[in-house]
This record gives structure tokens, sequence and C-alpha cells, in this order.
């Protein structure tokens, strides 16, 4: 049996991602194997589940928050989508709107350099088309994007398990705002726990900048029961509340979809975040993530 060739071994590399610990810009991820699908794979940060990606199936949701952001996604209006992502991870995201909406265009959004070539070099980003990576932060990214730029703009953006503040002010919604089009939607993927503090302050926030709003999320987190993400949809234009409350509600992730008066009373008086504001993101406690 011929012995196999140093080349042969970058090809199968490139082909098979491999598991272990890696260092990146700002610390380190590891990447997993998920034994129940050949093709799952698990980015994990400082221990905090960050991306999971199918590389066969980019249909394939693991998590439940990314369930509810598809779901807003797939109520929209049929076609393409031009669409911004503040947050790259694995990018799960768009290789599932690119998977359900062929010729979708993506400008993904991700501060750490080397994760970006973690992620091509390991889990095939070449393969999701008509997407390009700009190594930036999310408000200097925000800048240089020009107005009426995107259909859809994605806020999933997490330093570990927090939500940096700094994305979630007044001036960084009127910025998402600039670069929607008339009928764009924004979708923003937060987390908190008891209380839904400072849930209660980004909605004040969107709603400040965005005429309709509306937020998603299973109903021990709504309530305030357990610490877990929730998902904030906003448009200038009437969102599709009827399909997203239908869908959420008989989904794989049972869900609420939470709008209109409802949502009024849920804010009750939060005051919208100002840049410069001492507003502190929550940590989720330790046995979240076991």
């Amino acid at each position: 049996m011929p012995y196999i060739t140093l080349e042969e071994i970058e090809v199968a590399r490139e082909k098979q991602p491999l598991p272990g610990r890696y260092p990146v810009t700002f610390g380190e991820v590891e990447l997993l194997r998920d034994l129940d699908r050949p093709d799952g794979w698990m980015l994990s940060v400082g221990g905090v589940p960050q991306s999971y990606v199918d590389l066969s199936d980019p249909s394939y949701l693991e998590f439940s928050y990314v369930q509810l952001m598809a779901t807003v996604v797939d109520c929209l209006p049929d076609g393409p989508l031009d669409a911004v992502h503040i947050g790259g991870g694995a990018c799960t995201f768009p290789r599932y709107v690119s998977a359900a909406r062929p010729g979708s265009r993506h400008i993904v959004v991700e501060p750490d350099d080397k994760l970006v070539q973690l992620v091509r070099d390991q889990l095939r980003l070449k393969s999701v088309p008509r997407l390009k990576v700009r190594v930036l932060d999310g408000r200097t990214a925000a800048e240089g994007l020009a107005d009426d730029f995107a259909d859809l703009f994605v806020l999933d953006a997490f330093s570990g398990a927090t939500m940096p503040v700094e994305l979630a002010t007044a001036g960084y919604m009127a910025e998402i705002s600039r670069i929607l089009r008339p009928a764009g939607t924004l979708v923003i993927n937060v987390a908190d726990g008891s209380g839904l503090a400072f849930v209660k302050r980004v909605v004040a926030t969107v709603a400040e900048v965005f005429g309709h709003v509306a937020l998603l999320g299973e109903p021990g987190i709504l309530r305030g029961r357990r610490f877990g993400n929730l998902v904030i949809a906003a448009s200038p234009v009437e969102l599709p509340v009827g399909p997203l409350t239908r869908r959420t509600a008989g989904g794989l992730t049972q869900a609420r979809c939470v709008w209109g008066e409802d949502l009024s009373k849920f804010v009750a008086g939060a005051r919208p975040i100002r840049d410069g504001d001492a507003v502190l993101a929550p940590v989720p406690p330790p046995v979240v993530f076991g």
C-alpha cells in the first residue's frame, strides 16, 4: 500500500474539519464534532457554544434562537436578500439564508481575523455563495455601509456570552435604519435572565427608531424564569405578525410572538439606551453552560 503524501493529507484536511482547540485573535475556540450528525460541528468560545453548522445541510439549525431568527426570514416576501450580519462565528445564518433564498448576498462583519481564517479553513466558508467578510467591529463596519444597502440586517454579536452594549444604543439603531431599505427588516439576538431589564431596554431602544417591533421567545424566557435568548424583529413597515405568531407557536421551538399593545406592556416604561449610558449586559449564570 503506497504512503499518503503530505499534499493528500492537506487536501483531506480541507475536506474534513479537525476537532480541537485553536488560538484566535481574542482568545481560544474549540471545534467539536457532533456525534449524532456526520457533518455537524460546534464552535465554542470560552466554554460557551457560539455556532453550530451542518456542512451538508445548512437548513439544519441546532439552536432554538437561530430557528426563531429563521422564522422571521421565512415570513418575509419571497426572493433573494441583500443581508448584513454583525457577528460572524461559523456563519450559520448566512448559510441558512443562502440555502432558503438562492441568490442572496451577504456582508459578514467579524472582528476576529483568526477566527475568520479558521472558519474558512475548517468549515468550508468558501462554499457559501456571494459572501464577503469584513474584519471590523460592528460600529465601524456600519459607518462604512451605504444608505439603503440591505434588505436584512442581522445583529448577533456577542463577546463571550454577553452582547456588546455599544451595539444596542439608539445611535447604532439609527445607523441600522439608514442602512436598511424602506421595507427592510432588522433581526437581533439578545440574551437576558430574571426580570429581563436589559431586553426591555433594548426593545425600547429599537422601538424609538423603528415603527414596528416584535419580540420572539420561549415562554419560560419571556417570563424571566430562566436565562436565555430572545429575538427582536423590527422594520419601518408592518411586520408579518400573523404568520410569525402561527409559525412560532407551531415550530420546532414552541415560542410566542409579542407585539403591539402586549409589547408596550412588556417594556413598561423602560428607557432607551444612549451612547455613554452605564449599562451592563447580563452575564448568564454558570449553570447555563454547565
